[in-house]
């Protein structure tokens, strides 16, 4: 079975001859301080040998989980913000039928996601739909008190309860969350709740391949031990023992640091499949949460190609040269689909009669990255064989890993992310929490 593959060449041609060889010792040092524990943030490498440690028994667990969950629920509310749902809902995503919320698919709950704002009217709309609805939660959260998931697992725990009964709400209801303290582990241990844990040496950015993925994705359907068997591969494909320039991590942490010290500061990573729009959101909270630390870091960005050429395709093609595109190429589509020919002909399109609608897109895909190399823009490509649960399996693995790495090349610590706390702390003390009496005070006389 093929492997996801790695292109640098149209972003090295940006750099001076040689640029991406002379990382290798440095990547060597950065890949060697994960693996040996000695990189800041070394309490929180769980995350690097993870695939490889996952047992059958369970991901047997997991779906065994997944399957009451699906035979007891019409929808599923996955409630988590930032990590705990974003590699959940990339996969899903990437992996589902585009329209299956409008399908009425009985064969596969439909899933949700809320906790992750904090918008009346979207909380409202959702309590409003499960009114009728026999609906299930999956909650995820280290702490149990992160606003905005707490805010709507109380909304949501409460609802559940009244619309099925306390009893059979228990059997509906998990938590994924810390083994032993926090507020959701104690909701769990009191209300009996079916629990999952969160590892302590295991951040939300890199938590997709722990219950906090895993779980939801099993819910949805689709294969979880494929998911893991590709991160198990690619985990091999990037070890220490690999050499540089066969190592896809080692080199893409190479090539992007050596285009950011030549002054391309944003990264934008491009997909021509709307199925990997959510994939993107993920890859950007990985790296713009792991690098953007001590006033350093590359912007991550997204764009959804053919759509974004018509609304940020002349910024590409002529703005200011501070960037550089990684585009994740899907090679064989899963469906096919044939162009018509029409007898009138006005849109001027016959030519294309008979080709796969894929066909074209591949050309537009292929055309645009000429036209941004020739602008002035370094193209990284990820080529992926099919986009199926053992190939998103791989990208996750091939980005978490070369995350790591730059982070290290950057000298930050890639695992913390203590920028996210400054808006909480003024959030609380603006809500007049307790324990923020200074910090209310503080913050009003500044308004």
């Amino acid at each position: 079975m093929k492997n996801i593959n790695l292109d640098i060449t149209k972003a090295a041609q940006f750099l001076k001859a040689g640029t991406v060889e002379a990382y290798e010792s440095r990547v060597k040092a950065a890949q060697e301080a994960l693996e040996n524990g000695t990189c800041p943030g070394n309490d929180f490498l769980g995350w690097l040998h993870l695939p490889s440690s996952i047992t059958p028994a369970f991901l047997d667990e997991i779906q065994a989980t997944a399957d009451i969950l699906r035979a007891k629920c019409e929808v599923i509310v996955v409630a988590g913000i930032g990590g705990s749902y974003l590699g959940a809902r990339a996969v899903i995503e990437a992996l589902g039928n585009s329209f299956a919320w409008l399908l009425q698919d009985k064969k596969n709950p439909t899933i949700l996601f809320a906790g992750n704002n904090i918008g009346e009217d979207y909380l409202f709309e959702l309590t409003d739909y499960l009114k009728d609805k026999k609906f299930g939660v999956i909650n995820i959260s280290k702490s149990g008190t992160t606003t905005e998931t707490a805010l709507t697992f109380r909304l949501l725990k409460k609802q559940c309860e009244a619309q099925r009964g306390k009893e059979d709400a228990r059997d509906v209801i998990v938590e994924v969350t810390d083994a032993k303290k926090g507020a959701a582990r104690i909701c769990a241990d009191k209300e009996g709740y079916k629990s999952f844990i969160i590892p302590d040496n295991v951040g939300g950015r890199f938590s997709v391949l722990t219950p906090v993925g895993l779980l939801p994705i099993a819910c949805a359907g689709f294969d979880v031990k494929e998911l893991v068997g590709g991160a198990q591969e690619m985990e091999r494909a990037c070890g220490m023992n690999v050499p540089f320039a066969e190592n896809p991590a080692a080199q893409y942490a190479a090539v992007r640091n050596g285009l950011y010290n030549a002054g391309k500061k944003i990264e934008i990573v491009v997909n021509y499949q709307p199925k990997l729009h959510f994939f993107a959101e993920w890859w950007k909270q990985l790296y713009g949460e792991s690098e953007g630390k001590d006033h350093k870091g590359i912007f991550p960005a997204a764009c959804d190609f053919t759509t974004d050429l018509h609304s940020m395709g002349q910024w590409i093609q002529e703005g200011e040269r501070s960037i550089f595109e990684t585009v994740i190429s899907v090679e064989e589509p899963e469906r096919k689909l044939l162009f018509p020919h029409d007898e009138e002909n006005l849109d001027g399109l016959n030519f294309l009669e008979g080709k796969r609608v894929d066909d074209v897109n591949k050309m537009a895909e292929l055309g645009t990255r000429l036209a941004h190399v020739d602008g002035g823009v370094p193209n990284i490509r990820i080529s992926v064989p099919r986009l199926n649960a053992y190939y998103i399996g791989q990208l996750i693995y091939f980005f978490e890993i070369a995350c790591g790495i730059s982070g290290n090349l950057l000298q930050v610590n890639p695992f913390n992310q203590p920028g996210v706390e400054a808006y909480k702390k003024n959030m609380f003390a603006l809500l007049n929490k307790p324990g923020y009496e200074a910090e209310s005070k503080a913050i009003r006389e500044r308004l």
